[in-house]
């Protein structure tokens, strides 16, 4: 397989999974997530659409320079954690905003945190490119832990 069809398919992997996540955003943006008491910090909902864009971008790109390497080193389980961990951040859009549970969305974006840190980690021993290029990712979903738990307080 060529290098530009890896990379087609490593930016068209995460891009589609944010594609689907959005189906449960969509749904409750404009309309349950409105009556939410939200924390000074929270943005503005147009922001997350281009950051959650780019972050997929580059985890993408992460996955390429992993998946390009010629190494075989750990390959199979960076891709199991790295499928693991965009399964999780897919499970976070119907938690928090498909069946409304910003308490079930708070525990299980625990668990994506972890897995980020996990892939971040295997990523980097392959390529080093490929692991910090994961750092913005779980940046942004450490605000968001802290988003969705103050959401969670405010709210209940």
């Amino acid at each position: 397989m060529n290098k530009h069809f890896k990379l087609i398919i490593s930016m068209l992997i995460p891009l589609a999974v944010g594609f689907i996540g959005s189906f449960a955003t969509s749904n409750s943006v404009n309309t349950w997530y409105k009556t939410l008491k939200k924390p000074i910090f929270n943005p503005p909902n147009w922001l997350f659409g281009p950051v959650w864009t780019l972050l997929f971008i580059l985890i993408g790109l992460s996955f390429y320079f992993v998946w390009i390497e010629n190494s075989e080193k750990q390959k199979k389980v960076a891709f199991i954690v790295y499928s693991i961990q965009l399964l999780l951040n897919l499970m976070w859009s119907f938690l928090f905003f498909g069946i409304k549970s910003p308490l079930a969305a708070l525990v299980e974006i625990l668990v994506l945190w972890i897995a980020i840190i996990a892939n971040i980690m295997i990523f980097y021993n392959i390529s080093n490119k490929a692991g910090l290029l994961l750092i913005p990712y779980l940046l942004w979903v450490t605000f968001a832990i802290v988003l969705n738990f103050s959401i969670f307080i405010i709210n209940r």
